[in-house]
């Protein structure tokens, strides 16, 4: 009986889709790869705007709280289009912290400049592997998450730019 439960389990997380189960596999891999990166740069621009500090403190919090919305509003879309695809996604906290490739700061004290600083590379390296998975989308023909990832590569861009002209600014 456990045998046959297992299979009915499987096969209700088997959503059709036009796509090959190769593209299934490979695209929903690497989505959920992102989205465990999605949330962990969440997390650590969450860390960074409670607790910022200094005579910049209003500016560089509500922009910290800004730009922690936009990663947050990527993270059901993401996990939806897996599922879309016939794939399975992140099932907890543990099952981020095993695949994400952001690092995490725990820092006790991180100075506000080196807090921009290092959102700024971080949101880089997403930008990065958001188009990294775009380029497989593309070879799969799976333009539905490919288009997801335009606008999502649209705003990370602007986060980036937004966090070097602060810091350029701050530095004269």
């Amino acid at each position: 009986m456990d045998q046959i439960d297992n299979l009915h389990r499987a096969a209700a997380l088997k959503t059709p889709t036009g796509l090959g189960g190769e593209a299934v596999k490979d695209i929903s891999a690497a989505a959920t790869t992102l989205l465990a990166d999605v949330f962990a740069l969440y997390i650590k621009t969450k860390n960074f705007h409670w607790h910022m500090s200094g005579p910049n403190f209003r500016s560089y919090h509500l922009l910290l709280d800004t730009h922690g919305e936009e990663l947050f509003a990527i993270t059901d879309p993401l996990a939806e289009r897996v599922r879309k695809l016939g794939g399975t996604t992140l099932r907890s906290i543990g099952d981020i912290a095993r695949q994400q490739r952001i690092t995490d700061n725990d820092a006790e004290f991180v100075h506000p400049h080196e807090m921009l600083a290092e959102l700024r590379e971080d949101n880089g390296v997403l930008i990065a592997r958001m188009r990294a998975l775009h380029e497989l989308c593309d070879e799969y023909r799976d333009v539905a998450t490919a288009s997801l990832l335009e606008n999502w590569i649209d705003q990370g861009e602007m986060r980036v730019w937004f966090l070097f002209e602060t810091l350029r600014s701050t530095n004269g």
